[in-house]
């Protein structure tokens, strides 16, 4: 498949499932946040070898189908292909009852030990982190918060770029 066919088939898949779950971001349809997070990875997509971008892409358009659209593995394999379904599962928060308990060290090492998913979750951050300040949130001062564990957590010298251009987003 190309580049185009499998970002469109995942961008409606993650569209239609997550219409389908009455899942939203803040007002809008969930699909805003999702192309945030693919616009956020197309402007760092130069980090990422030729041969992968075509699932990288894919998988920010359903890096949260697992978690809020109650698909599973499986079904994104099905409607996608395995290495997008990997990422996708490895994006997947834990279960629990905080934020740091559904972020914790196995939700970490399996985002650091599954391909390029730790690409999408910093393109994931700078999106949320935008749309924070783009909004008022309170969100802002959670990721700021977060930002010295966050990346510590998830440090990789292949994502340098991406990684000084979150911290610049969360400085100003």
């Amino acid at each position: 498949m190309g580049i185009t066919i499998i970002n469109e088939k995942a961008r409606l898949y993650a569209s239609e499932k997550h219409r389908d779950a009455n899942h939203m971001y803040d007002q809008y349809p969930y699909e805003f946040h999702l192309q945030m997070v693919v616009n956020a990875a197309e402007q760092f997509l130069h980090l990422i070898p030729q041969e992968a971008q075509h699932n990288v892409l894919a998988g920010c358009w359903v890096h949260d189908v697992i978690e809020d659209a109650r698909e599973t593995y499986n079904d994104v394999k099905k409607a996608l292909n395995e290495d997008v379904a990997e990422l996708a599962y490895a994006l997947t928060n834990d279960k629990g009852r905080t934020r740091k308990e559904r972020a914790g060290d196995k939700y970490y090492a399996g985002i650091r030990n599954t391909p390029y998913a730790t690409f999408i979750k910093l393109c994931d951050r700078i999106a949320n982190v935008t749309h924070s300040k783009n909004t008022g949130s309170r969100m802002l001062n959670v990721y700021r918060k977060e930002n010295p564990a966050f990346i510590e957590k998830l440090y990789d010298e292949k994502y340098v770029e991406v990684i000084l251009y979150l911290e610049k987003l969360l400085e100003e």
